[in-house]
């Protein structure tokens, strides 16, 4: 399986604008630029959609481990939160955090944690970031 998604800048980088486009078309031109990456301009980032795809994919891989159980969730809901630090080698993802809320009948809170965190690991997203995550697992009555 391939995915694909592609970039336009033009210009330097603090006057400079780009787009991001998907091959699905859910993104078709996303205006970025250096305001939006590092200061609060309106379009997107690469660490936004970062955190985009490491929440979804986050879902997913708990609902694959929570159905290989037998347990179908009602509704996972993930936030991600990517944190970039500027180091001495330059900006640097040194964080994300995953937040998920959860509800799921018939588990309890110590085997949901424990599912939570056998997703965390299995997640294809989780294994392709070099970086520190973190994850706060909240099962939901």
């Amino acid at each position: 399986m391939k995915r694909k998604a592609s970039a336009v800048w033009n210009g330097d980088l603090k006057t400079g604008k780009g787009s991001i486009s998907t091959e699905s078309g859910t993104l078709s031109n996303a205006q970025y630029s250096f305001t939006t990456r590092f200061e609060n301009g309106v379009g997107t980032n690469p660490e936004e959609l970062i955190a985009a795809a490491h929440a979804g994919c986050f879902s997913m891989a708990l609902s694959a481990q929570l159905s290989g159980a037998g347990i179908k969730p009602e509704k996972i809901e993930t936030s991600a939160t990517v944190t970039m630090e500027k180091q001495e080698k330059g900006w640097t993802v040194t964080e994300i955090l995953l937040e998920v809320k959860a509800k799921v009948p018939g588990i309890d809170a110590t085997a949901f944690n424990n599912t939570a965190n056998e997703a965390k690991a299995g997640c294809p997203i989780s294994r392709l970031l070099n970086t520190k995550i973190t994850l706060n697992a909240v099962l939901e009555n």
